[in-house]
């Protein structure tokens, strides 16, 4: 179970911080786009199209990379204060209710709404550039998939907890930029104290 726990946080990870780089893509063309708009006064008429296809798509493949690192946001105002073991019993009977519910929907609903798109090679409508968008629908599909491959880690870890009343920990591989300089006035403090 630790072993596909670790793939999957590893498969999770290795798409988020690849459709990262999207960000400054998006930066570079909006960038250029106010720059030609406003300077040159000549706009594209790409530029807002694109910028919602990247993000759209940074946003969708990012999820499961969210979900493995314990990012997604939770009213955990009682949660908190319960025992791992009783926190997994309720993600546990959430993740079977809600989660994989609605990710098998994604998957399955996006197959087809893909699928459509890519038959009669879809160009967004909003754009007199006609830009093509059929291949960005194929991210809804990756992105469940992604999810649901997280989502059984998820299970699996709950499992763990309810077991050994312990949460088998994501990789830190992300930090808060306060909690970075915490540590750092931290650590110089102690360094001046020595």
């Amino acid at each position: 179970m630790v072993g596909f726990i670790r793939f999957a946080d590893s498969l999770s990870a290795w798409f988020g911080k690849a459709f990262a780089w999207l960000i400054i893509l998006m930066a570079v063309g909006t960038g250029y786009e106010v720059f030609v708009r406003y300077i040159m006064n000549k706009p594209t008429p790409w530029a807002l199209d694109v910028s919602f296809m990247m993000y759209g798509t940074l946003f969708m493949m990012g999820g499961a990379y969210t979900l493995s690192r314990g990012g997604h946001v939770r009213g955990d105002f009682l949660y908190r204060l319960w025992q791992p073991k009783t926190q997994a019993r309720v993600d546990l009977a959430l993740y079977i209710l809600f989660f994989f519910p609605g990710v098998l929907a994604l998957i399955f609903a996006g197959w087809k709404y893909a699928a459509r798109s890519w038959s009669y090679t879809e160009v967004s409508i909003n754009s007199p550039a006609g830009i093509p968008i059929y291949q960005f629908k194929s991210v809804i599909v990756a992105a469940g998939l992604l999810l649901f491959v997280q989502g059984i880690a998820q299970v699996c870890r709950c499992i763990l907890a309810i077991r050994t009343n312990e949460w088998l920990a994501a990789d830190e591989d992300v930090f808060e930029t306060e909690d970075v300089l915490m540590r750092e006035v931290d650590k110089a403090e102690r360094d001046h104290h020595i």
